[in-house]
């Protein structure tokens, strides 16, 4: 009869080895390997055969009739989702702790149980009446929203084939252990075998199912990687705890586009939605002190007008600091070369800070422009044109390179109010009115037809 063997088990990444060892050879982290048991595989008796009147099928006789999205809390969250939630999908929901991860979900069950299907609300971290608090507190008590504290997997999958609710929220992922598996909950062998038999009962029952997933000190969600591909729907909750807005962002969804973003205000009655972000992110723009641009970012098929701000100061510290809020610290390095090298700004003895107003984290490289205009406009001292939106992509030769969707951007700019555009020359006219359209080949370029008038002495704000 064979023996169980003893392997180590990476918790980042999932790797596997024969021996303990210091630092992982996938993923790098240290520290990361814990010991494991592995039972020997039973053999099976015969192999399965496929079940009767259980055949494939050519994909033209599949039925999708009856196939509906079924509603969820708000446009936001419906908008990340790609339209709705799809019956039988299994969504994983990340964040930082404390960001308000149960906060949406209880409110997003609670009017799922209102208006559509009973709720199964597994809390495994918090008890039934910590739950009820909650709920109380945002006001949407509702009998139809049935809580359950409970961790082990199979009383949980009970639980759901007796009640049949129509949605599934289970809080967290993390906490939840499968008997048959000897490691701890929470480690890599438990979270997979988890989502696994979650995933198998919401197929097979057509139950949508929410996993609330907790993250590393690094931003990504703790546990393998492999837990992400398992599941159908990936989404982040991100922002800052310590201001009132929050960005549902999908970075993963079988059933829709990813990088869609809703944007969400956390207030004493829970998350509320902010339909219109450009008119909010702006609210308390600076406008006309130097340092301060506006950007237009597109978060999936929306665009959003942010505000850009910069500050450069001297420094006798060889190595001045360079620091980025919601912006890519190693473009923001290339930016500061790109400005040295061709546009002839001295900033070797500048400290340089840039800070994406309202907590949202910009990926995309349209906002170069406005991010090399604002350091501009800071050490310069010079103000911007409070009318004017910059979009642009900047090569390392100074060049501004095409972007896509410009026409969709500079609409959106229209209806806010703003009166003149700088945009790359390579992107082609686009066809908007009410904005002066201006084409600039170079950051050089753009930056003399940003700026307004003559450097000002420091400290002069007025």
């Amino acid at each position: 009869m064979a023996k169980a063997r003893t392997i180590f088990v990476c918790q980042q990444c999932g790797n596997q080895q024969p021996r303990w060892v210091g630092k992982c050879p996938d993923c790098g982290a240290w520290d990361s390997f814990v010991e494991q048991t592995v039972a020997p595989a039973v053999p099976a008796s015969k192999s399965r055969s496929v079940a009767a009147g259980v055949r494939p099928l050519p994909i033209t006789e599949v039925a999708v009739e009856g196939f509906e999205r079924l509603p969820v809390q708000g446009e936001e969250f419906t908008r990340v989702l790609g339209g709705g939630l799809v019956p039988g999908s299994l969504v994983l929901i990340g964040g930082d702790p404390g960001i308000g991860k149960t906060t949406l979900l209880s409110q997003v069950g609670a009017q799922f149980a209102r208006d559509t299907a009973p709720v199964l609300y597994i809390s495994a971290e918090e008890s039934t009446q910590q739950l009820k608090l909650r709920v109380e507190r945002l006001g949407m008590l509702h009998e139809r929203l049935l809580v359950y504290s409970e961790t082990n997997l199979d009383t949980i999958v009970n639980a759901i084939s007796d009640l049949k609710p129509g949605l599934v929220i289970v809080d967290s992922v993390q906490t939840v252990y499968v008997e048959d598996v000897s490691s701890a909950a929470g480690s890599v062998s438990q979270v997979r075998e988890v989502a696994l038999r979650l995933l198998r009962v919401a197929k097979d029952t057509g139950t949508p199912i929410f996993l609330v997933g907790h993250v590393t000190k690094e931003g990504t969600i703790a546990g393998p990687r492999v837990l992400e591909h398992i599941v159908d729907v990936v989404l982040y909750l991100e922002g800052d705890r310590f201001h009132q807005y929050r960005m549902l962002r999908g970075v993963k969804n079988r059933f829709g586009s990813t990088d869609e973003v809703g944007v969400f205000s956390m207030t004493q009655h829970g998350l509320e939605e902010v339909l219109n972000p450009s008119q909010v992110f702006l609210a308390e723009r600076s406008a006309g002190t130097p340092g301060s641009t506006v950007a237009v970012t597109m978060e999936g098929t929306r665009p959003i007008l942010v505000e850009v701000q910069a500050l450069t100061a001297h420094t006798q510290n060889p190595q001045p600091r360079r620091t980025a809020n919601g912006f890519d610290p190693n473009r923001l390095t290339m930016l500061i070369a790109v400005l040295s090298k061709r546009v002839g700004l001295p900033l070797f003895n500048q400290d340089i800070y840039v800070n994406i107003v309202g907590g949202l984290r910009i990926t995309e490289p349209s906002v170069d422009l406005a991010v090399a205009t604002a350091i501009a406009s800071s050490f310069r001292n010079q103000r911007v044109d409070p009318d004017l939106v910059l979009v642009g992509e900047i090569g390392l030769s100074g060049e501004l390179r095409s972007i896509g969707q410009l026409e969709r951007r500079l609409v959106e700019a229209s209806k806010l109010g703003f009166k003149r555009a700088l945009f790359p020359t390579p992107s082609g006219p686009p066809r908007v009115t009410g904005l002066q359209l201006d084409g600039v080949r170079s950051v050089g370029d753009a930056i003399r037809s940003a700026l307004l008038g003559q450097p000002r002495p420091d400290g002069d704000d007025d």
